[in-house]
């Protein structure tokens, strides 16, 4: 055979050898993320839909937001573990700030966040 074929074929072949290796390395990784789901109420306790949910970082960094659904449920999903803190708002109204939520890794964790005047 020639030398061309030759390296064409052992590329081929050291090819498939590291791409079951590489995916191996990458599911045997420790995914260090989590979720925080929850629920939006008024001050009668009633859920609120398309109130505006905001998640921070404890330290005020990196804030996002979502709207609540037609029951009041909000979801951050996908979020590297740690602490945050999460406030709503919905016309005027807001809740207090929730401080410290942790997330947990490859869990769900569930908070009620209540509106009131301020």
């Amino acid at each position: 055979m020639k030398p061309l074929v030759l390296k064409a074929i052992l590329g081929a072949v050291l090819l498939c050898l590291a791409v079951p290796a590489a995916r191996a390395q990458s599911s045997s990784r420790v995914e260090a993320v989590g979720n925080i789901s929850g629920t939006v109420l008024d001050s009668h306790g009633r859920p609120v839909a398309d109130a505006s949910v905001t998640i921070q970082t404890s330290d005020g960094l990196h804030p996002h937001a979502t709207h609540t659904d037609s029951t009041g449920r909000f979801q951050f999903d996908r979020w590297a573990t740690g602490q945050y803190d999460l406030r709503a708002y919905h016309k005027g109204l807001y809740s207090s700030w929730d401080q410290r939520v942790v997330i947990r890794s490859k869990k769900t964790t569930e908070v009620t966040l209540r509106l009131e005047a301020e």
